[in-house]
Formats: structure tokens, sequence, C-alpha cells
């Protein structure tokens, strides 16, 4: 009995473990079914995105087209009525089937080619099936991709839809168009009837012209601390995007040391005042996880590694960089640095943005830099690191939550946190400094200054509420005075050393923002920097004067004057600055309600057209700055404003799709709607004027290129006229004379802006990689040489030439620099 017992319990155990067995094996073949299935609709999505572009384009295209058919048979049909009645009354005249799924022409402008699209999309969706074979699915994806937008009408009568064999670009004689590929669609652009002689595969040099970075306008206090410094030879140094500054303030003239890729985070002056070390965040790929190298637009690949966060040491005499370090060590960004000061700055310590902010030590001694230490500092944001000056194995830290004391012995670095005992614990120490006896002193954001003894991490004086809100930073003067600078309430107060109120103290002007670094400047001169990107020089017992301004947020708008050596600049921080490039300062700035977007000179130069990111679009004089006009056009921002060449009408392009037209009167001061241009499926990038002001061209969103009669705003289609058009201007990026700016595999939104000079010699451009380029123009062979230039640390928003030709202006994004280069 017992022996039929265990063999059934056997069996039981057996049929159990077969089960499992089996549900295990099918629970590993439904794993691994939805693993592919997933990695396909993945890659799935991938190739859809390019066809979702092709189809918004080529559904835009053939309702316009199909429109002015429909109008064209509704015109044959009133004309035919006449002889042919009776017929028609017997048999009713049928609309194409195709047709009859879309909206009339007479109700079309109220649609966006995007929502045709997606009412077309619901209703044909095809209906999955699990019967369909990956493969067929894939071939047919790979298929539709070649799909292109339709540009000619020769091409809208073939009844099939032509598929493009290349992405290489292709020159149609016979049609007169070449084509380019942009992100997978084709895009045609009209060249001259004129034009036999032409091999599309040919090269163009660059230009003989080349550009030298001349200015700078701005200067990064917005987010970062102590990097204003005055240096022996009479210049202020500091940094804004991937430029460090040396300026002279007395001769007006600055130098630029242009060795970094991306932002710098920080600056450290050498015990000699000659050496400089700098750090840089990570490069935009970098950040993002990829490899520059696999974008076949991106920067060379021998860029790549330069792209990483790293530290450079350098030669502020002859700009000349001495060593290169943490290349592939630091992680995201250079938090901050230090030199040491009692061996003559033979050590660097830095700090980094890993998540745990590693604190590391490096020995400048030999030719090749190598770390002698690292350690973890904290998981928390660290704002500054110092060398103490008289003892070279303790080095200071202080940021979110902490105030660090470090030793350094037998090459590694033993931490101390500073202990504040009876006195609140500050959410943030935001500055440090050393006084002649070697005590360390903390300000906080509770508006209090420490005083800790040397060697020691307690406290051992306080000055409380020294402040109303936080200390941004301390300085030691020549005179054994210290001087601290104050975020909300923006004063300057002066302490003797007994850290007492001298009497002396002074506010800064709200306009200029809370005092981000105070620095000792020439003579018994005080440098400041602000939180809004300003630099200010002067003492406490006179005025301080502005010597640097800039913007503080991301900037769009551009514009030159048309007669004078003055541009205008505006940006997401709502400031309107004019500037003048001869004598490099600013002629005024005005605070506007709204973020400026774009902008515009009237051609007789005292009016200025401005467009916001709120539909607005405002028109102020130019010497007065007051506002004659103001006019909304739709519900969304506006992307670009244009006069034509005689100031007689206004273009201005929406995010809506639209342009609107406008008549121009009395001097610019006047302004009367003519009507809106429909037929773009996405926003307006770029306009451009024909020399007699006749036709507008512009660009959209999905790399469409559009042309239109001004006087009546409808779309212009008769090539003919288009071939032959002579464009006043060339802000648009996609057009046969900028066929050749497009680098091989560009997605679209590479390139951000063109224009061509007056002398029509040259076309510069800016793009997303922080480079500004340079042309021969015209520039219609694709593949043409150019010369390229660093120095923007975003990408490129906008760029212009002066109305002589003799400078460019560029103005960064994120990075909020406006720059001035010489055409040499």
């Amino acid at each position: 009995m017992t022996s039929m017992t265990e063999f059934l319990e056997k069996c039981h155990e057996d049929e159990l473990k077969t089960s499992i067995d089996v549900l295990d094996g099918l629970l590993s073949h439904d794993k691994e079914d939805l693993v592919e299935r997933v990695a396909y609709l993945e890659n799935k999505v991938h190739q859809q995105e390019d066809e979702i572009v092709c189809l918004k384009s080529a559904v835009a295209d053939i309702i316009r087209r199909l429109g002015s058919m429909e109008a064209a048979t509704h015109n044959n049909v009133l004309v035919s009525r006449a002889h042919s009645r009776t017929s028609l009354t017997r048999t009713p005249l049928a609309r194409p089937r195709s047709m009859a799924a879309l909206p009339s022409s007479k109700h079309k402008s109220h649609l966006n080619a995007l929502d045709n699209v997606n009412v077309m999309s619901r209703r044909n969706a095809p209906s999955s099936s699990r019967a369909t074979s990956k493969n067929s699915r894939h071939s047919s994806a790979l298929s539709l991709s070649k799909w292109s937008s339709l540009g000619t009408s020769a091409e809208m009568a073939n009844s099939a839809l032509t598929p493009t064999s290349s992405k290489e670009p292709h020159w149609n004689q016979d049609e007169g168009h070449i084509r380019l590929s942009i992100r997978g669609r084709g895009v045609n652009l009209s060249t001259p009837s004129d034009l036999t002689d032409y091999d599309i595969s040919k090269q163009e040099d660059a230009p003989s012209e080349k550009l030298q970075l001349e200015w700078v306008y701005g200067y990064r206090g917005r987010d970062c601390r102590s990097n204003l410094y005055f240096l022996p030879t009479g210049e202020v140094v500091y940094f804004t995007a991937a430029v460090v500054v040396l300026h002279n303030v007395e001769e007006q003239s600055q130098r630029h040391y242009l060795g970094h890729t991306d932002d710098i985070k920080c600056i450290a002056i050498h015990p000699d005042r000659i050496k400089i070390a700098t750090g840089q965040t990570a490069g935009q790929e970098t950040k993002e996880g990829k490899q520059q190298k696999k974008k076949k637009s991106g920067p060379p690949v021998g860029m790549i590694d330069v792209g990483l966060p790293h530290v450079r040491v350098w030669d502020s005499v002859s700009l000349n960089t001495l060593q290169v370090l943490g290349l592939g060590i630091f992680n995201r960004s250079v938090a901050c640095l230090s030199f040491s000061k009692l061996d003559g700055g033979q050590h660097l310590v830095v700090v980094d943005e890993a998540n745990e902010h590693i604190i590391s030590v490096w020995d400048l001694g030999k030719e090749k830099p190598h770390k002698i230490s690292e350690t973890k500092s904290s998981t928390e944001p660290v704002l500054a690191v110092e060398y103490h000056p008289l003892d070279n194995n303790q080095i200071i830290s202080c940021g979110k939550n902490q105030i660090t004391f470090y030793t350094l012995e037998g090459g590694s670095l033993a931490k101390k946190n500073g202990v504040f005992e009876k006195y609140e614990k500050p959410k943030y120490v935001l500055s440090l400094a050393f006084s002649e006896s070697g005590d360390i002193l903390s300000g906080d954001s509770n508006g209090n200054i420490f005083v800790w003894g040397k060697g020691s991490n307690r406290i051992v004086n306080a000055v409380t509420s020294a402040h109303e809100g936080g200390i941004f930073s301390l300085c030691f003067l020549k005179d054994g005075t210290l001087l601290s600078g104050g975020g909300k309430d923006r004063k300057i107060i002066q302490w003797d050393n007994t850290y007492s109120k001298t009497g002396q103290e002074t506010q800064i002007p709200e306009t200029y923002g809370p005092v981000r670094t105070l620095s000792q400047g020439k003579g018994g001169l005080v440098l400041v920097g602000t939180t809004r990107n300003c630099i200010l020089t002067g003492s406490l017992d006179l005025e301080f004067t502005v010597v640097v301004q800039g913007h503080i947020d991301e900037l769009w708008g551009l514009a030159t004057h048309p007669s004078q050596h003055q541009f205008l600049t505006g940006g997401s921080d709502k400031q309107l600055y004019l500037w003048d490039a001869q004598s490099r300062t600013v002629v005024w700035n005005k605070e506007m309600n709204d973020a400026v977007h774009s902008c515009s000179f009237y051609p007789g130069g005292g009016i200025i057209a401005v467009g916001t990111n709120v539909a607005r679009w405002l028109v102020l004089d130019l010497d007065t700055r007051e506002i004659v006009s103001v006019h909304t056009d739709g519900s969304e921002q506006i992307e670009c404003l244009q006069y034509s060449p005689d100031g007689s009408l206004l273009a201005i392009g929406s995010r809506d799709n639209y342009i609107y037209i406008y008549t121009v009167s009395d001097d610019g001061k006047k302004y009367s709607k003519v009507g809106r241009c429909s037929g773009h499926s996405s926003f307006i990038t770029h306009i451009d004027w024909s020399e007699d002001g006749q036709y507008l061209a512009s660009n959209s969103g999905d790399y469409e290129v559009l042309y239109w009669t001004a006087s009546s705003c409808k779309m212009l289609t008769n090539q003919t006229v288009i071939r032959d058009i002579k464009w006043a201007t060339q802000n648009c990026v996609l057009a046969f004379n900028t066929a050749g700016i497009w680098p091989e595999g560009a997605d679209g939104t590479d390139i951000n802006g063109c224009c061509k000079s007056h002398n029509e010699r040259m076309v510069a451009t800016c793009d997303d990689f922080g480079k500004v380029n340079l042309f021969a123009y015209p520039v219609n062979h694709p593949k043409s040489s150019f010369h390229t230039y660093k120095g923007h640390s975003s990408h490129v928003t906008s760029v212009n030439f002066l109305f002589d030709d003799s400078r460019l202006i560029s103005t960064g994004g994120k990075d909020a620099a406006v720059m001035q280069w010489e055409v040499l």
C-alpha cells in the first residue's frame, strides 16, 4: 500500500514537473515573440516618422491641385452647358471619387493640410493582420518612404506616383528643377530658365572672404559664479557660450580664446596670473548619449573626443592651449576648479557634475597631466572649490547643504563636513573667501557670513543677517577690506578686518540684476558680474558704470539697419536691444510685454517691426522707442517678418501656417491688411521678397517651398514665371541658390537660417551645431566647400550681414550670445 502511494505521488510530481516545463517553454516562446514584435514595432515607428512628413506634404500638394482642377472643371462645365444643356440634364456630372472625399476648394482655405491628412488616414487606415508577413510589411514601408511630394504639374498629371530612385541630388533640365533629399523627402527647387551649362556634381570652392570673431556681446552670469577677473595685461577675463573673452575696457578691444567646443562653466586663474584653466560641459550629442559620428549631418568624426567634458589650461598672452585634461573621465560637465597656490600652481582640483560630484586632484608639473587622487564629494550640487592659499594640502568646497574641508595626504583625500553647531544650517553655502590670517569665510543663502578657523571645520566667528537673502560673492580687496555681494537685496557692503561694517555700501540698479560675482579690478576699482549677464566697474564711493550687457534667455530675433552700422536683437527675455557695431555698445534697450521672436527694419531705417510669441506684432519708432502700431494675426507665434524692398508691403510669417500681407504707408507708421496666404501645411520659417516687390518665396517646417503673388495673396504655380524671378534677399534655406548649404543626410532642422551679402558674393548659414558657415554665393552645387567658425555653444538661430557687408552678426539660442564677425 505504501509503495503504491509513493508511486502515485511520484507520478503526480513527474506530471507536475512536465506541466511546469511546458508552461516555462510557452512563456519563453511568448516572451521571444513579444520581444520580436516590440523590436519590429519600434523599427516601424522610426520608418513612419519620415513617411508621415512625406505624406503630409504630398497630400497637401494633392489637395491644392485637386482644388485647382475642380475649379477648372467647374468653369468648363459652365461653358459647356450652353452647348449641351440637354445631355447634362440626362446625365449628371460625376465628381471624381478621390475628389469627393476631400473638401471643396471653396472651403479648403479653412483647413490646413495636416487636418486633411488626419481625416484621410482615419478613413483609409488599413486594418492590421497578424497573417501579413513581416517581410511584406517591411517592403511596403521601404517603398512608401520613397514617395515624395509632387513638385510640378507634369508630375501631378501622372496617374501613378513615381518613386525616387536615389537620395542623390538630381537635375531635371526638362522640367527646370533640381531635386534634393531632405529627411527622406524629395524637395524640388526651381532653376533659372537660362541655366544650361550646369553640372550638379561640380564642387564649388569656398569664398575668398573669411570671417574673424571681432566682438562678443554678453556674459554668463545667470547660472555661473566666480568667473570675472582682472589680468596683468589690463584685460578683464570672463566667458560666455564657448568663448573666453579678454576684454580691455580702456582700449575698447577684445581678444578671444576659442579652444572649447561647448558651454564653458568655470574658470580659474593661475598664481602667475598668466595661465588660465577653463572647464566645459559635454557637447550636445554627448549629453543625449549619442555618438556624433552616427549622425551623417553632424560635425566631423574628429570632433567627438573634444565634445566630452574637459579642462583646458592655456596661455592668456599667446592664447595657446598648454594642456587638456579629463577627456573621458569627467561626467556631464566641469562644475568648478582651482589652482594650488603655495607650490606655484603645480596642482589643479576639479569637481565634475556626476551624480556624486567627483572631486579630483591633478598634477600639472609634467607635459601630460595626471590624476593624483579622487573621491566622491556629494550627491548635492557643488558650487565652488578652492585650494587654501596658506596650506597646500587643504581644499574647501561648498554647495547645497554643505561646506566640506578636504585634506590631501599620501595621495588620498580625507574629508570633514563643516559643523554649524548653534547656527542654523543653510540650504546653500554660496561663496568662499580667505583672510590674510588663513581663516575661511563663507556666504550662504540665509544672508550670513561665517568664519571658519584655519585647519578647522568649526565656526569661530559669525556675521548673521549680513544681507537680506543670499550672499553670492565674497571678495578681499588689496587694502584688506572685505566686500560681500547680495542677491535679493543687490547690495555690495564693505567690512573691516573685524568683520564690522565700514559704512560704505551701494546697491546695484534693478535693471542690471542681483550681484553674482565680485572681483578686484584695476587700481581700487571693483568688477561686478550680475545674474542678468551684465558687468559693471566702479567703487563704493563712486557710481558703477556698465561695461557689458547682454540677453539672458534664448535669442531668435535679429535685423540689421539698412544704412547704418547698427543691428537689433530680441529674445525670450522680452528684451529688445539696439547695438552699434562700430562703438560695440548698446544704443538702447527696451523691455517688451512679451517674448520677442522676430524683427525687421523698415527700408527707410526709422521704423522697426517686432514679432512676439503670442501672435502680436508691433511697430516702434527707432528714435523714441515708442510703439506706433499694434496688430494681432492668428493665435500663434510670429516666426518671421520682412518688408518689401520699397517698403510698401510687409509680410508676416506665422506659426499658424499662414503668411499675412499688409500695405505700409506714412513712412512705415500705418498698416492695412491685404490678405492671407494660405497653402502651407506647416509653420512658416523663412520669407524672401522679389526685387520688384511683387512676389514672395516661403519655406515651412515640413521643408515645403511655395511662391506667392503679394498683391492678391494667391499661390503662384506658373513655373515659367517662378524660374526667372530675381530675389532681393536670401533668407529661405530651401532655394536653388542655397542648394549647396545642405550637408549630406541633413534632417531639415540642421540649418536654422541663412542670408546673402548685399554684394551677392557670400552666403552665411547658421546651424544646430553651434557653427557659423560661409559659402560663395550662389551656392547651387551640393557638397560645395565652405569656411566654418565656432564660438556659439548652442544652436545658432540667425545670421545677418551689415548694410556694407563689413560685418556679419550671429545670435545664439540657449547661450544668449551675440557675436560680431569681421569680413576679411
